[in-house]
């Protein structure tokens, strides 16, 4: 079979789709022929020797820690799943999970079926930013309803979904993003949405109980000053959290850094959410597996809308 792979650290010039070995099969693992796989920051950071590379061990690695495809094996000790099930997961995080790859041996803990009114390509795209948005809003912020919550990058992988997820739960959304994401965003729930060009976001919105960060640095530091005293920030980048955590010390204020984990039940609630249009995925973009050095260099840019799936 084929996969993307590195053999050294480095840009999208790194990346080569060869033959590897086939994927064994292990006691609570289910063997996946793949249908598409989610591209995210974490992806081209670790492949250039950041994000995650700390876990990787050694090298070849294949990136990519979502996907959806159909089992087409099952490992002893699984239950739940049969081979010709349509599954999507965010497995093995941070450590290597091979999902750029034709065939996958993947932890039946760690997926959920998909319903058949999902779409296989789009669902590829759905774990990784869902769950963050999800452990964001909910495990970490403890959002309630009628509650206030501002997200910063509204109209990003995670944001766009956590705009939706914090609308479900009944609360008032308020988004920053650029002009040109406004209407996107206000058609997916955004009570309000401040263009970060135009305007600082303090001097727009006060009283929040909950910012989720999806930008970090001096932008999550500026944001601090909407919390309302007893709220929470979530903030999102690993490289910035430190001083946004120790801001946030210094005015008194909660922060909270976040590493999103595989969780199963998440994931069959997020299925089910989309499955009945509550929550959707925008995909920005689809590229074969051939074209990931392309795709890597689009989300890198820092600016698509929604999520890049790469189809296999």
């Amino acid at each position: 079979m084929k996969a993307i792979r590195i053999h050294t650290f480095g840009g999208p010039e790194a990346l080569v789709y060869e033959e590897v070995p086939e994927p064994q099969l292990k006691a609570g693992e289910v063997l996946v022929k793949n249908h598409a796989a989610g591209v995210n920051p974490i992806d081209w950071k670790t492949c250039s020797g950041g994000g995650a590379a700390p876990f990787i061990g050694d090298l070849p690695f294949t990136p990519g820690w979502e996907f959806s495809g159909t089992v087409i094996a099952c490992g002893a000790d699984v239950s739940g799943f049969t081979s010709g099930d349509n599954v999507f997961g965010f497995v093995r995080f941070p450590s290597a999970a091979g999902c750029y790859a034709q065939e996958i041996a993947v932890p039946c803990d760690q997926i959920s079926l998909l319903p058949a009114k999902c779409n296989l390509t789009e669902s590829a795209g759905l774990s990784l930013a869902g769950l963050t948005a999800w452990q964001a809003l909910f495990d970490k912020g403890q959002l309630l309803a009628k509650q206030k919550v501002l997200i910063l990058a509204a109209a990003g992988g995670v944001g766009h979904l956590a705009v939706q997820l914090a609308k479900w739960k009944g609360a008032t959304v308020i988004g920053t993003a650029s002009q040109a994401n406004q209407l996107f965003l206000t058609q997916l729930g955004c009570d309000q949405v401040i263009d970060y060009h135009q305007q600082h976001v303090s001097d727009a919105v006060q009283d929040v109980d909950l910012v989720i960060d999806g930008v970090g640095g001096q932008t999550a530091i500026e944001a601090l000053a909407c919390l309302k005293e007893s709220g929470t920030m979530v903030t999102l980048p690993s490289v910035t959290k430190d001083e946004v955590i120790a801001a946030g010390e210094e005015r008194g204020l909660t922060v909270l850094p976040l590493r999103v984990e595989p969780n199963a039940e998440q994931l069959q609630s997020l299925a089910q959410l989309n499955a009945s249009k509550v929550l959707r995925l925008n995909v920005t973009t689809t590229y074969p597996i051939e074209q990931t050095a392309d795709a890597f260099k689009d989300i890198a840019s820092g600016h698509t809308q929604g999520k890049v799936i790469l189809t296999v």
